[in-house]
């Protein structure tokens, strides 16, 4: 599975799509944004839609660092989304 890394408030997170398909698969996907291990493991999703037909993987690997940001900025905790079967 394709990860990505980035730096938010100097903590280091991993970006990678959560798997999860839904009727818009071809259109959007989700992605999860982690930081930690086991009970200290943080959580955090969002959906992005890819511009072109483009496959997620290549459209993850296509992202810049200012976009991830900004799709951070935009996420939810993981118990906020079916993304994660709402785990906290």
């Amino acid at each position: 599975m394709a990860r990505r890394t980035i730096e938010v408030d100097g903590e280091r997170w991993e970006v990678y799509p959560s798997g999860r398909t839904t009727a818009y698969d071809r259109d959007e996907f989700g992605l999860v944004f982690e930081k930690g291990t086991g009970p200290a493991r943080v959580r955090r999703v969002t959906r992005y839609s890819p511009t072109g037909a483009r496959r997620w993987d290549a459209a993850l690997a296509g992202l810049s660092v200012s976009t991830l940001h900004d799709l951070f900025k935009q996420s939810q905790p993981a118990w906020t989304s079916p993304e994660t079967s709402y785990a906290r």
